[in-house]
């Protein structure tokens, strides 16, 4: 059975070319507030797949193929679809939610699904290194602070980074992941409970309306 990981890339390579050289494709397809009000809800979806440029594209589907072995050892192409595209949608669920009174806000981009397909690799392979601007660390405590910045991006919303997205994305894969193979809770407790602290400090600073 051919990896799901190849349609995806493939997929995506193709409608990011697609909206490279079409405007009003590119237009038509990405995510804004304004137009999912207006019931276009597809766009939660079709967002993932453009891209801004070349190396947008390149980085997502690179960090895409760089954990998609540690899935593929774990779980059908099915489970992998679902934690994937799961990722995507929660990340523009949650753009949606944080930006609803944003109407000219909008995104694109497969960061919410990568970043679930990463959360997902590291809640399976805690102590994964990786190497983050030439610093190697351990994959939990990237993810841990992986989310950290994310909320400080979103709070301090200095850049044109999804911070949004990659938030959402990766709870996704955290949930869906821990759903899928319920008995990680018991393997490694100590490493999710760490890997949730930043989802835990995100909602006490929503609750408290900080952001």
């Amino acid at each position: 059975m051919i990896p799901i990981t190849y349609f995806i890339i493939g997929a995506t390579i193709l409608v990011s070319l697609k909206g490279f050289n079409d405007p009003y494709f590119f237009e038509k397809y990405k995510f804004n507030v304004g137009a999912v009000k207006q019931g276009q809800q597809f766009r939660l979806f079709t967002s993932g797949f453009l891209h801004a440029d070349f190396f947008h594209l390149f980085f997502n589907m690179f960090s895409f193929w760089s954990f998609a072995p540690i899935l593929l050892a774990n779980f059908d192409n099915r489970n992998i679809f679902l934690i994937y595209f799961g990722s995507m949608v929660l990340g523009s669920l949650f753009m949606y939610y944080f930006h609803k009174d944003e109407p000219y806000y909008s995104a694109i981009g497969a960061s919410g699904a990568v970043s679930g397909i990463i959360y997902s690799a590291v809640i399976m392979e805690p102590n994964i290194q990786m190497l983050v601007f030439f610093i190697p660390m351990p994959g939990y405590v990237f993810a841990v602070l992986y989310l950290a910045y994310s909320i400080f991006g979103m709070k301090g919303r200095f850049d044109n980074i999804g911070h949004t997205a990659h938030f959402g994305g990766a709870l996704g894969g955290l949930v869906l992941t821990l759903a899928l193979k319920p008995e990680l809770l018991s393997q490694n407790p100590i490493f999710i409970a760490i890997m949730a602290i930043p989802v835990l400090v995100l909602f006490i600073l929503v609750k408290l309306k900080k952001i």
